[in-house]
């Protein structure tokens, strides 16, 4: 659907500018967005391989298992029905944790991993007679992508690095308003899912 769309506005903006005599300036902006684009990307590159590679690092020194300790009584509140020891949690913590630290891109393949291991986790359900139907989210499926999507973030490394690469006189200064955004929308995020656990369990799963 996005596809047909952009094709669309595309389509629309190339007939608008020559209906207004105005295809220089469209061919000009185009190798403009283009170049922009190409810019943007190598210095993005740079910010995710380092903001990766820091986190590799942390996780092999032990700094994500530590850090996915102090997350437990969370994880334990906010998925109550996730056994302890399985492998999705791992995958879960190290996306919040991520996320927190504003490394949306870096948190994708673990958010990715963790929704294959809850999956995992439906099926065996399932399979026993408890889970839901085939193709439909289970709860923690669900509370995940609610938590991922408002996920409170202490340092926005993405939009910091977006608002340098466009000439921000001072690019941390998002820092504030991003946190209390993101906390308004995480603390939201945590009422909405435990309450819709609760009235899940009220009238049955």
């Amino acid at each position: 659907m996005l596809n047909y769309l952009w094709a669309l506005m595309l389509l629309v903006g190339v007939l608008y500018g020559a209906f207004r005599g105005r295809l220089p300036d469209l061919t000009g902006a185009a190798l403009d967005s283009a170049k922009e684009a190409v810019t943007l990307c190598i210095t993005m590159t740079g910010v995710l391989s380092l903001w990766v590679g820091l986190m590799e690092i942390a996780q092999k020194s032990g700094i994500i298992r530590g850090a996915a300790r102090l997350l437990q009584p969370f994880m334990d509140f906010m998925f109550p029905e996730l056994p302890k020891e399985h492998k999705a949690r791992e995958y879960m913590t190290t996306n919040i944790i991520a996320n927190i630290f504003g490394l949306g891109w870096a948190a994708t393949p673990a958010g990715l991993k963790a929704m294959e291991a809850l999956r995992d986790l439906e099926e065996e359900r399932r399979k026993r007679g408890v889970g839901r139907p085939k193709g439909t989210a289970g709860n923690e499926m669900c509370t995940f992508l609610v938590l991922n999507i408002a996920s409170l973030q202490l340092i926005p490394i993405n939009i910091i690095a977006y608002r340098s690469q466009y000439g921000s006189e001072n690019p941390a200064a998002i820092l504030a308003p991003s946190l209390v955004a993101t906390l308004l929308s995480a603390v939201a995020a945590v009422l909405f899912c435990k309450s819709r656990n609760m009235g899940r369990k009220g009238g049955g799963r």
